[in-house]
C-alpha cells in the first residue's frame, strides 16, 4: 500500500502502537500498514497479533512518510485502517 492510498482512505486511521493492538484485539482492524524503518521490538508484536487475527499487514519504507500520510507531524511505525 503506498503513502498515497493511505492519506486517501476515507475511514478511521488509528495511529500508535497501543491502540493499533488494541482496534487488532477488538476487531476493528481492516489492514495494518508498518513502517520498515521501525524498530522491530515494537512492530514484531503488532505483526504477530495481526498473523493471530487474520489481519493483512503491508510495509512502507518510511515512518516520517507514514505519519505525514496520516496527516500527524511524527512518524508513525504502525497505522490501522479501519473496518
Amino acid at each position: 500500500m503506498s503513502y498515497e492510498k493511505v492519506a486517501q482512505v476515507n475511514t478511521e486511521k488509528i495511529v500508535g502502537t497501543k491502540q493499533v493492538l488494541k482496534a487488532i484485539k477488538n476487531g476493528y482492524a481492516k489492514e495494518v500498514i508498518v513502517a520498515s524503518d521501525a524498530d522491530s521490538h515494537i512492530t514484531s508484536k503488532v505483526l504477530r497479533v495481526a498473523t493471530e487475527h487474520n489481519v493483512p499487514y503491508y510495509y512502507v519504507d518510511s515512518m516520517k512518510e507514514l505519519g505525514k500520510a496520516c496527516g500527524i507531524d511524527v512518524g508513525a511505525a504502525t497505522v490501522v485502517i479501519k473496518q
